[in-house]
């Protein structure tokens, strides 16, 4: 089961490396991104950041999901990473059941073009905007909390201050 997916355009550093692992009491990293899945440099790079108490997988996003759905991990607690809204909303609507909740922590700061601040360290286009109103329709918990101390914030709720 995944724990929680948490989207971070950082993928893995220091705080879903050390304090999340920790706090959500996970067996295993899942990154779901195309890039790091086909890149040897930033692959290497992510599991470096890895603490060894923590199994990891890169995978590309449809592997990530086949790997989620699978029945052989639905008694593994697993943290899934992705970098955007829109692969966090592909994985949560090709696997239903699965996803526990979902963390819009960190996004946007590496994304060229116009943006919209959401919540502190969100910062959307207008594609992600309306992929995020989708991810908050999927019945999965949607929220922002940058730390495991940190209050949580209503994604929809923040969402719905824009319009």
């Amino acid at each position: 089961m995944i724990k929680q997916l948490r989207v971070d355009d950082r993928l893995i550093h220091g705080q879903v490396a050390l304090m999340w692992s920790k706090a959500l009491g996970t067996k295993g990293i899942v990154v779901a991104n195309d890039k790091a899945a086909t890149s040897g440099m930033v692959s290497a790079t992510l599991k470096m950041a890895c603490p060894s108490s923590q199994r990891l997988l890169i995978k590309s996003v449809d592997d990530a999901i086949r790997i989620a759905i699978d029945p052989r991990g639905k008694d593994m607690p697993i943290f899934m990473l992705v970098d955007c809204v829109a692969d966090a909303l592909a994985v949560v609507r090709a696997c239903p059941g699965v996803i526990g909740e979902v963390n819009v922590a960190n996004v946007g700061r590496f994304v060229a073009g116009e943006k919209t601040s959401v919540l502190t360290s969100v910062e959307l286009t207008e594609a992600e905007v309306a992929a995020a109103r989708e991810l908050c329709d999927c019945g999965v918990p949607v929220f922002h909390q940058v730390t495991p101390n940190d209050a949580r914030s209503d994604v929809a709720e923040a969402l719905y201050q824009l319009a």
